[in-house]
């Protein structure tokens, strides 16, 4: 692909980018969420930079992921109407995220463009979420 690019995005929305460890596929990540979600994950990964410092970064399965030494603890994935958030062990969190899973522990929080972004509350549960196991995909 050349620099100037733009990636392919998948059918839900998503940009499709290449796996790599580290803060540089994830901020090609951010670079390439479509229209306003690009403004939503730049505050977010801020957010996340703020709460934990510490924080390891990766792109895996075109999601950037957020965790530290014992894995994995949030993620964000682009639908076509909203940015989707990950707590991993959401279920752990105070209060817990809204949105259900499959997966038993984890919960989501949607955000759309309408919305306006609960900065404190997405921060404080990076904190409690970094205090927590991380989790292995």
């Amino acid at each position: 692909m050349s620099k100037d690019a733009k990636p392919k995005l998948l059918s839900s929305g998503n940009p499709q980018i290449p796996k790599g460890d580290g803060d540089g596929p994830v901020q090609a990540y951010i670079a390439a969420m479509p229209g306003w979600k690009s403004d939503i994950g730049r505050r977010l990964d801020a957010i996340v930079e703020q709460a934990f410092p510490e924080v390891t970064k990766a792109v895996k399965w075109n999601t950037p992921l957020y965790g530290k030494d014992d894995g994995w603890i949030f993620s964000m994935y682009c639908y076509k109407r909203h940015v989707q958030l990950t707590f991993m062990r959401g279920t752990s969190l105070s209060p817990v995220p809204p949105k259900s899973s499959k997966t038993e522990e984890t919960r989501y929080l949607d955000i759309h463009e309408e919305d306006e972004l609960d900065e404190r509350q997405i921060e404080e549960w990076i904190r409690q979420a970094s205090r927590l196991p991380g989790v292995t995909l």
